[in-house]
């Protein structure tokens, strides 16, 4: 089959789509043929050599695919597999994903409605379950409580607001850098869009709601925006910290955060347990995947690029531009 692996070097790595093997199913495994892949900055990272987790290859291993989720058929099932069959529509978190086939772990794979093409479905495991683990379990955010989203314009970012907008967020506040951002993200039920390059996003916030500020954070951003993030939070206000793609270093108010009585919430996929996992998929599916079969949530896909230019995929993401996910097609 054809794959993108990552070649190491001594500084970094680089990608290449070449020929390997079909991977081997174990018994609680699904065998996908790949439809569609989506991209995430943690690919990115991976090539680099700046992204490493428990269940990477170590050396001498079979090679490293790039690519954290896939959509697609599955065509073989282990023998303790039980509740999918030969041709279902799946999609899931996996290893694996820029090539033709990979297996998902039967309690990851979620199955793909049929008003959801193959783009859209790979693009939904890793944003869909990262921000409804961020903003429902992690944030236990309530309808009526107002929200703010750093990095409301990338593909988690996105699927953060749609979630938000769902669960009854009011008033729900996006940052972004363009004003054709903004406006997609208004699209999409933000009801106060802030360009963080032109405006004082503390300011913007409280200036909406006579200074109360917001219940709940979700940050894609990190170190630049901490100081900012907390002088904007309510009374006993949550923040969940998703990304550190500006920096992982900012200063804390100690004080600040003991007046206000706020809470700091790391999540992070690293350092989770495989049936950490499966829960968070599973609570995922049950709160959102009616409102995906019923079109009330719609992924929002930015473009779409062939497994074989998954490089230039990863040289478009690093620009920034995007609204939404980017994605490769395996036909």
């Amino acid at each position: 089959m054809k794959a993108a692996i990552i070649i190491k070097g001594e500084t970094g790595g680089t990608m290449k789509v070449q020929e390997v093997p079909i991977p081997k199913i174990r018994p609680e495994e699904l065998l996908i043929e790949i439809k569609a892949s989506g991209i995430n900055r943690a690919d990115i990272f991976r090539v680099q050599g700046t992204y490493v987790t428990a269940s990477s290859p170590t050396a001498g291993e079979r090679p490293e695919i790039v690519g954290g989720e896939a959509a697609g058929v599955v065509v073989d099932t282990g023998k303790d597999v039980s509740g999918f069959a030969k041709g279902d529509r799946v999609m899931g978190m996996c290893n694996g994903g820029y090539a033709e086939f990979t297996t998902i772990h039967q309690h990851l794979a979620i199955p793909v409605p049929e008003r959801i093409n193959w783009e859209e479905a790979a693009t939904l495991p890793v944003s869909y379950m990262t921000e409804h683990n961020a903003l429902i379990t992690n944030g236990r955010l309530k309808a009526g409580e107002s929200v703010l989203i750093n990095g409301a314009s990338s593909g988690v970012g996105v699927a953060a607001v749609q979630i938000a907008k769902f669960w009854g967020a009011k008033p729900l506040f996006g940052l972004a850098g363009s004003p054709a951002k903004l406006n997609a993200l208004k699209g999409l039920g933000v009801d106060v869009g802030i360009n963080y390059r032109t405006e004082n996003f503390k300011e913007a916030v409280l200036a909406v709601n006579e200074g109360k500020g917001v219940d709940l954070i979700i940050d894609h951003v990190g170190g630049p925006h901490l100081k900012d993030n907390l002088k904007c939070m309510a009374l006993k206000g949550r923040l969940v910290s998703v990304g550190r793609l500006g920096g992982e270093i900012g200063p804390l108010n100690m004080d600040l955060l003991a007046l206000k009585q706020l809470e700091l919430i790391g999540v992070t996929f690293r350092t989770r347990t495989l049936s950490e996992r499966i829960e968070i998929a599973r609570r995922m599916t049950a709160d959102l995947l009616p409102a995906l079969a019923e079109g009330r949530l719609k992924p929002v896909v930015d473009r779409v690029f062939p497994l074989d230019q998954a490089s230039e995929a990863h040289q478009y993401m690093t620009t920034n531009v995007q609204f939404g996910k980017i994605v490769l097609k395996m036909f």
